[in-house]
């Protein structure tokens, strides 16, 4: 993981050790584990080991996330898998926002990859729209995090640099392409209301997916950064009974083809 000094108290990358089904988590664009890290901390007491890393340029200072490219959070995540490897014969991909579409990639390039949860995945970020081809400014101000339950502090830039616009634009861009590719089991979540990735992106995701086994689960609570909000326990259960579900599916299947 490509973490600097500079890393902000709480944004680092977090392992849990558990039993050998992992769990590998990705956050979002701007973000940290630290938005991921109640759903990482309640998946291990249920006895699960969970690996969050940092992706590149996030956490600590913005000018490191315009020196950023998608490569890289491909590559961080890609990392994370190799590492959980190492640990774990069973292991489910799961990212929220961009990280849901980091996701994606990773189960495109390891179909051995037993299961991708995605949260709210991005596809398209309309406010970002009118930036493409866009040479200035070199950072622009960052509204706060779209969360609807109040008190909640996400560790986040205030700006963000327009360089990094461009990547994540690259991304969701090409995503589509290898959506269809995709085969392992998949579990979506989208919030009914989000005001930064229009719902209709895990809609698409789910129409074009290769998988035979796709499901659906619709946020009422929760706006963009459901990990940290009203619906962030029920995101747990279902992740739960999901993988539950999908282990023992391949055990019965291992038993009558042993």
């Amino acid at each position: 993981m490509k973490e600097s000094y500079r890393v902000l108290d709480g944004a680092e990358s977090f392992f849990i050790e558990g039993s050998k089904v992992g769990i590998l988590l990705s956050h979002g664009f701007m973000g940290t584990p630290q938005s991921v890290r109640h759903l990482g901390v309640k998946l291990s007491q249920l006895g699960y080991t969970v690996f969050a890393p940092l992706l590149t340029g996030h956490g600590t200072y913005p000018h490191d996330l315009e020196n950023a490219t998608h490569g890289d959070w491909i590559s961080d995540l890609e990392a994370g898998y190799k590492y959980l490897n190492e640990r774990c014969s069973t292991i489910f991909v799961m990212g929220q926002s961009m990280g849901g579409a980091l996701s994606l990639w990773l189960a495109n390039k390891y179909p051995n990859i037993n299961g991708v949860i995605t949260i709210n995945a991005a596809l398209s970020i309309p406010d970002y729209e009118y930036l493409v081809g866009k040479t200035s400014p070199r950072f622009l101000p960052e509204g706060p995090p779209d969360i609807r339950l109040k008190g909640v502090q996400e560790i986040t830039y205030d700006m963000v640099p327009l360089r990094a616009i461009h990547e994540i634009q690259a991304l969701m861009k090409k995503t589509p392409d290898i959506i269809p590719t995709i085969n392992q089991p998949i579990l979506c979540f989208k919030s009914i209301v989000d005001h930064v990735v229009p719902p209709e992106n895990t809609d698409y995701i789910l129409d074009h997916v290769g998988s035979i086994q796709k499901e659906a689960v619709t946020l009422y609570h929760s706006y963009h950064v459901a990990s940290m909000d009203h619906d962030k326990d029920e995101i747990i259960k279902k992740t739960h009974a999901f993988i539950q579900g999908v282990s023992a599916k391949s055990t019965t299947q291992q038993m009558v083809f042993s």
